[in-house]
């Protein structure tokens, strides 16, 4: 390599960047020794802009376009250096490339919970979290507050103090809301507006704005959660009397399926007739009330006597005596068959009962065998 070559190859001509990555926000171009050649071509392209510096100071910004760097469109530069006559020899000065394009996808959430006064639920705790984008509004300011002399600076490098002031900002704006905490899941739009409203003042003072600042979810403490899973399932049984009514008779008929056909049928029956006298019963409870302020009402008869049947070793019923010498006719319920009512220490066979052994003496012996 002759001396004119080696010269040459100090002297800079061509001053641009390429970005190949997601998170770079500042690139500082690698002039080292090299002096910048007066006449070099300078590119920035979209979502760039490029920043001198000459001995420590701010100098000249370039937006997006082609320029052929010259005192005319150098005019800090100029100042700075004292090229009041022109200048054409190269000169050094550091150069900042700042990527401007939004910075999406930042992630924000709450390390510890948040405590609230909740007008329902009273003081709470609550965990959030979200995401967020960004971009550069004022590259120089930029640099100054927050780049320094970083020759790569990355978005890394600030989202924790970003992402600090987004969760103050947040717990401010969800104490001032008021909103329900079983409401805030309908305000998440108004929400994040709110916060993106209080957080960018802040922002702008190191020469950034938040673009966009999304809440994706607020979730309470798994215990209140529980709480709350076991209060909306009892809200969506309703009557609680009529579930419990609902689930015997579901557990009526499956003991009637174990069963063999004829007991089924008899079960089958005594669950109709039972839940029909149920019925009845709540009938006659609401006509009992609607008669208190009749004096010359009789006072209602007293309630028939309930039996349970040990079927299969589960218990099914209550029957009335009269569904009992039904199921008997047919041969569902047998003398061995163990049933207990209320007053009773414990289950007892059939014929031990005296209100239902009488019942089997209605009964017809078989009939005798065909001639």
């Amino acid at each position: 390599m002759g001396l004119f070559d080696k010269l040459k190859g100090e002297f800079v001509d061509i001053i641009e960047w390429t970005d190949s990555s997601n998170d770079t926000m500042v690139w500082r171009f690698p002039r080292y020794q090299n002096e910048i050649k007066m006449g070099a071509k300078l590119t920035v392209r979209e979502s760039q802009v490029a920043v001198f510096v000459n001995e420590g100071k701010m100098a000249d910004e370039y937006k997006p376009g082609m320029y052929e760097l010259q005192t005319q469109n150098m005019p800090i530069m100029t100042t700075l250096r004292g090229w009041k006559f022109g200048f054409n020899s190269p000169f050094k000065a550091e150069v900042y490339f700042v990527n401007t394009k939004q910075f999406t996808n930042q992630k924000w959430g709450t390390k510890n919970p948040i405590m609230l006064r909740d007008a329902e639920f009273g003081p709470i705790r609550i965990r959030a979290f979200g995401s967020y984008a960004i971009r550069i509004i004022n590259a120089s300011l930029f640099l100054k507050e927050i780049a320094g002399t970083d020759q790569h600076f990355t978005t890394e490098e600030v989202t924790e103090q970003l992402r600090n002031m987004v969760i103050t900002r947040f717990t401010d704006a969800i104490a001032e809301s008021k909103i329900p905490v079983l409401d805030m899941a309908s305000n998440y739009d108004e929400m994040s507006k709110l916060v993106g409203e209080k957080i960018n003042p802040e922002f702008k003072e190191i020469g950034i704005e938040i673009t966009k600042l999304l809440i994706e979810n607020i979730s309470l403490p798994p215990d209140v959660e529980a709480a709350l899973d076991k209060r909306s399932s009892m809200g969506i049984i309703g009557n609680l009397n009529a579930f419990t009514q609902y689930q015997a008779a579901n557990s009526m008929e499956k003991a009637a399926e174990n069963g063999n056909s004829m007991m089924g049928a008899g079960l089958g029956m005594g669950m109709g007739m039972g839940m029909g006298n149920q019925m009845g019963n709540m009938m006659n409870q609401n006509q009992n009330i609607n008669n208190q302020n009749n004096n010359n009402t009789p006072p209602p008869p007293p309630p028939a006597t309930q039996y349970f049947v040990a079927v299969n070793g589960a218990q099914t019923g209550p029957y009335t005596e009269q569904v009992m010498a039904q199921m008997i006719q047919q041969g569902s319920l047998k003398k061995e068959s163990m049933i207990w009512k209320n007053g009773m220490a414990a289950w007892a066979a059939a014929d031990q009962v005296a209100e239902i052994a009488k019942l089997f003496t209605a009964v017809p012996p078989p009939l005798p065998p065909p001639m």
